[in-house]
């Protein structure tokens, strides 16, 4: 009787979730970005948002949640829930960098998150001050062992994404470099345009200005191919390191357990709004790479990316504060 009940549960279930679907979304999506509002988060978010509030009908609330580098946030997404109408913007930093560096995570990203789609991939930028004697990775390879522990390099904070960039990049190349952590990337950029410091990663969006105005010196691109917001950067990989890439990703998760046609339906709903010319655009001029992955190929990235920033992170003995 057990077995029946249990079978007839399944097909009430297959029966109902179709319909369930075809229902959903009919009321406001709240949409946990575990980052301070006004930062590289919200530059991506914030217009897809918006979109999707157009073609869904229903609102999304884009709830900023900021703290412990992303994990408050992302916590309160997990547990919410599976019903479709909580999810998390999840990124590199917050997920599997995170994961590579806190002893407790307090929930299982690969298993307690149900992917979505990813949104863009953004890699960094490799910058220096004008009197760094470098005006290329090579030249800046052949300057640091030179001059090993010698050069400076800023981060927003340890176990940054500027951070394990950085150390990637020392590992790569053999070049021991001095690492300054701030607090927050904004304390980063007058440093390094003062000189105080003499090398930062950092995203384009916030770079470019200072770099076309010749305030700093970019280098490289953290990426496997040139971007098209900034063509005349060349790659770190072409530059000598080939397969060098520290890209930020940004993506849409739900709580496990979300039906899965619920999944589905998000998942057409972000394709076709990555797919409309103005939100494309301009997430392209802020550096990024636009994605739109399926569920099954997000869940795949994911499960690689973790394993990728473990090893730098063990490496390079990187532990979270």
């Amino acid at each position: 009787m057990r077995a029946i009940r249990y079978a007839l549960v399944l097909m009430w279930a297959a029966m109902t979730a179709p319909l369930f679907a075809q229902t959903y979304p009919s009321k406001p999506i709240r949409l946990i970005n575990p980052f301070p509002a006004g930062g590289p988060a919200d530059a991506v978010v914030r217009p897809i948002a918006q979109r999707l509030s157009e073609t869904t009908k229903v609102q999304w609330v884009v709830d900023n949640r900021a703290g412990v580098n992303g994990l408050l946030g992302s916590e309160i997404a997990v547990r919410a829930p599976a019903d479709g109408y909580t999810l998390l913007i999840g990124s590199t930093s917050s997920l599997p960098m995170n994961a590579a560096i806190v002893a407790r995570m307090p929930f299982d990203i690969l298993k307690d998150l149900a992917p979505v789609s990813a949104f863009t991939h953004t890699p960094q930028v490799m910058v220096v001050h004008p009197s760094v004697p470098a005006k290329t990775v090579k030249e800046l390879i052949a300057l640091g062992r030179a001059r090993q522990g010698q050069i400076v390099y800023a981060t927003p904070g340890v176990g940054s994404s500027p951070h394990f960039a950085a150390e990637m990049f020392s590992s790569a190349t053999g070049v021991k470099m001095l690492h300054v952590p701030y607090r927050g990337g904004a304390l980063v950029i007058p440093d390094i345009m003062s000189g105080r410091v003499m090398l930062y990663f950092g995203s384009l969006q916030n770079l470019i200005q200072h770099v076309r105005a010749n305030r700093l010196r970019a280098l490289g691109m953290a990426s496997l191919k040139r971007i098209q917001a900034a063509p005349e950067i060349p790659t770190i990989a072409e530059s000598g390191l080939p397969g060098y890439e520290v890209s930020l990703m940004f993506g849409l998760f739900a709580p496990a357990g979300t039906p899965r046609e619920i999944v589905r339906t998000l998942h057409g709903e972000v394709v076709r709004v990555l797919a409309t010319p103005d939100v494309r655009e301009r997430l392209i001029s802020d550096g990024a790479e636009v994605i739109g992955n399926s569920p099954d190929e997000f869940a795949a990235y994911m499960a690689s990316e973790m394993t990728k920033w473990a090893k730098v992170a063990r490496d390079a003995d990187i532990k979270a504060e």
